[in-house]
């Protein structure tokens, strides 16, 4: 797995988790997230990606990190974890759309994502 863009500021808004496995539908899901951005380089004759869009956040301190991926159960599966700020943290009040993009091996089959506490 190789990182292509995480942080808490995507022009896409809504919760969603996608795989992307052409140029084609690259382009556009980049064009949502990241507007008039550089667009990572990905081999799709090799690799796939997989995307984790969290939604709105109410602050600052929300992220989403990889904790896993692989076979499992006739699928290919990405896991990941939501990270919050803690109950006494101090947090930027400011509206965040957290997300995590990343180039994965290529797999013909399905590809499932499995949020992990």
């Amino acid at each position: 797995m190789r990182l292509l863009d995480r942080g808490a500021h995507s022009n896409i808004d809504g919760a969603r988790q996608v795989v992307v496995r052409d140029a084609a539908g690259w382009g556009v899901l980049w064009k949502q997230h990241a507007g008039d951005r550089p667009m990572p380089a990905v081999d799709f004759a090799r690799e796939a990606v997989a995307a984790v869009f969290l939604g709105t956040r109410p602050t600052g301190g929300f992220g989403v990190e990889l904790v896993g991926a692989g076979q499992k159960a006739g699928a290919f599966v990405v896991q990941y974890r939501e990270t919050k700020p803690g109950g006494d943290a101090i947090a930027a009040q400011v509206i965040t759309s957290p997300f995590l993009l990343v180039a994965m091996p290529k797999v013909d089959g399905d590809v499932k994502f499995e949020r992990v506490p």
